[in-house]
């Protein structure tokens, strides 16, 4: 008996009829041409001096620029209300199947990494290999684990996250991830939006507990990252050495300034404080509407003092990035939101693909669009360099050289 086939994970292709967007903020480039092999970008090279080859695809002139990475994933979101009810209550093989397909739906929106920052059960692991295997469609994953929280503490009532209490408690609890495959680790430092009995001002972690976890997940050669919303808190966490900020809903000038100098980056999920329509959708109760929506202008202001700082600001969505919303997708309002509070259209674009990439580590892996890097990338009609909202006319994806979405049939979808 021969074993089943796999989905192909790697794609060879000539890309051609383009407008290239490395993904290092510079204007588009006409007149080149993409060969990929074995999953790979072997050249970038005059479109004149390729000729006719197999496997070439005409683009017809669009804007090719590298796949999205959103650095706030959650496949297994399970927020208060009906909906997230409905996923708290799946067993292990359905919570596999909700989780799969939730990576197929991210891939498809242009998503082609994710940074998952609390998944339930040790699911996201298996996962991870599902999609490596070609079991599974979906994008690189980069996880966390669950994410280490304090006993009650922010999103304690779920199975994404790991009680802990005490600083030897914490360090542990970044072992047991580690041990599982964790590429990083996760704090909850703060309260937030999602949590009844909490404020987003609701501080949660000793200063002993956030410099065990963040020492040991160091030690081990793992960034942290934290959930955090008021500044004093994060201020405390960035001096032992955090690596990243969640939401940082409440920063000052000051505390913005102290992390551009550690090099501490922030991902600022502006879409979670102007959500309606997706709450709606899940039926989340009023008093979790209302913290959200009521933080809105304080979290944009903290998102400016944060770029005019200089710290270096990342694309994550908190929603999952392929829900649609206000006429897109999630992952693609994010953007426009960071755009529209300041950010240019060619930072925006680094945001989402080259800068995410190196905080992973993974710079000149993926990322940007030149030799040696993975063919991981998107196309649409419009220039995003010239307006983010370009992006909502994506309508191409590769993954690994593999064409997974192509709305208009110039290519045999998934390679199937």
């Amino acid at each position: 008996m021969t074993a089943p086939g796999h989905l192909p994970v790697q794609g060879s292709a000539v890309l051609t009829g383009i407008r290239l967007i490395d993904g290092d903020g510079s204007a588009p480039r006409d007149g080149l041409a993409l060969v990929i092999q074995d999953g790979v970008i072997a050249a970038v090279a005059p479109a004149d001096a390729i000729g006719a080859r197999t496997g070439t695809i005409d683009l017809g002139g669009a804007f090719v620029m590298p796949g999205l990475v959103n650095m706030h994933n959650h496949f297994s979101l399970s927020l208060p209300g009906p909906g997230g009810d409905a996923v708290s209550a799946l067993g292990a093989h359905d919570l596999a199947l909700h989780m799969a397909d939730a990576a197929r739906r991210t891939l498809l929106a242009g998503v082609t990494t994710v940074r998952c920052v609390a998944e339930k059960a040790g699911a996201d692991f298996a996962l991870r290999r599902a999609i490596e295997t070609g079991y599974v469609l979906g994008p690189r994953i980069r996880t966390a684990g669950r994410a280490l929280c304090c006993t009650g503490g922010h999103g304690h009532d779920t199975d994404d996250t790991l009680e802990c209490d005490g600083a030897d408690a914490f360090a542990r609890g970044v072992r047991s991830q580690i041990a599982l495959g964790a590429d990083l680790i996760k704090l909850m430092v703060s309260g937030g939006i999602a949590g009844e009995h909490e404020q987003i001002t609701t501080a949660q972690l000793t200063r002993d507990e956030m410099a065990a976890a963040i020492s040991t997940a160091h030690a081990w050669g793992r960034r942290v990252t934290a959930h955090a919303g008021p500044a004093a808190v994060i201020a405390d966490a960035v001096e032992l050495g955090l690596d990243c900020v969640e939401h940082g809903y409440e920063l000052t000038p000051e505390v913005a300034a102290l992390m551009a100098e550690r090099g501490t980056a922030l991902v600022p999920t502006l879409v979670v404080t102007r959500a309606q329509a997706f709450f709606d959708d899940l039926g989340v109760p009023a008093w979790m509407a209302e913290r959200s929506l009521g933080a809105g202008i304080r979290h944009l202001r903290s998102y400016r003092h944060a770029f005019e700082a200089g710290v270096e600001v990342l694309l994550g969505s908190d929603m999952p990035p392929y829900w649609a919303f206000e006429g897109t997708s999630a992952i693609v309002r994010e953007l426009e939101h960071m755009a529209e509070g300041g950010l240019g259209a060619a930072d925006a674009i680094r945001a989402a693909t080259s800068g995410p990439a190196r905080w992973l580590g993974d710079e000149g892996r993926y990322g940007m669009l030149r030799p040696g890097h993975a063919a991981d990338l998107i196309a649409m009609p419009d220039d995003p360099t010239a307006g983010i909202g370009a992006l909502r006319g994506l309508d191409f994806v590769m993954r690994g050289g593999v064409v997974v979405r192509d709305d208009r049939g110039r290519a045999a979808v998934g390679g199937l």
